[in-house]
């Protein structure tokens, strides 16, 4: 990409197609996990707000794709052992992507962590 892209449609016409592909899909479980979600670029990636909180974020880099803000916790993590994970950030490639069932769950423990003013990244200091 070389300029900034303003949308997340310019985002995503600006990837290589396989990644584009991906990441169109992840775009697309994540707002029917959360259609109340407010959709914008942060960072220079597509993320996504709840209730005015950081949801999740996604994007790609030269050799993968990522979501960002996703706890990683429990019986997830053996789902994951495919995938390159670090606190928050889930790698995969195009040719593997995440299953839209274990974005869709990222997405709902998110938005039940807001929703309850508890954990994740984007709690606002003093907040419970």
């Amino acid at each position: 990409m070389s300029a900034t892209p303003k949308t997340v449609d310019d985002y995503l016409a600006g990837l290589p197609e396989d990644q584009q592909a991906a990441l169109t899909r992840v775009r697309k479980t994540i707002k029917e996990a959360a259609p109340d979600a407010t959709e914008g670029m942060s960072y220079g990636i597509p993320g996504y707000k709840f209730k005015g909180r950081p949801l999740i974020h996604f994007g790609a880099a030269k050799n993968h794709c990522a979501i960002y803000g996703a706890a990683v916790v429990g019986a997830d993590k053996a789902k994951l052992k495919a995938y390159d994970t670090s606190k928050g950030t889930i790698r995969f490639s195009p040719e593997n992507p995440l299953p839209d069932a274990l974005v869709r769950k990222f997405v709902q423990t998110r938005m039940g962590e807001i929703e309850a003013g508890s954990g994740g990244y984007g709690k606002k200091r003093g907040s419970a």
